[in-house]
């Protein structure tokens, strides 16, 4: 099993990686329209991300806390899908 720590470290680097604005991406295979905006204190980030042939979205906020600690919100569907997501999507894919 993974350490939860690691985890959201190796996904906080995956997002950062990620340009902000709209962008394509390719994530299993499919091909998805990406927008990520952030904060200009970068202390909340947004992303929305829709399957360009399919149905399947993901959606999610970023928060840093008071004290530097990252809380992530996502929107109706699991943390896990979201973290496979940012750790698997690869920008530039037309």
């Amino acid at each position: 099993m993974t350490d939860p720590e690691a985890q959201i470290l190796d996904f906080q680097r995956a997002l950062a990686r990620l340009p902000t604005g709209f962008f394509k991406g390719e994530f299993n295979g499919g091909s998805w329209g990406i927008t990520i905006r952030r904060s200009d204190n970068e202390r909340r980030i947004w992303l929305f991300a829709e399957e360009l042939a399919g149905n399947d979205v993901v959606s999610f906020n970023l928060y840093q806390t008071s004290q530097m600690l990252p809380l992530l919100k996502p929107c109706e569907m699991s943390s896990s899908k979201v973290i496979d997501f940012v750790l698997g999507v690869q920008p530039g894919a037309e």
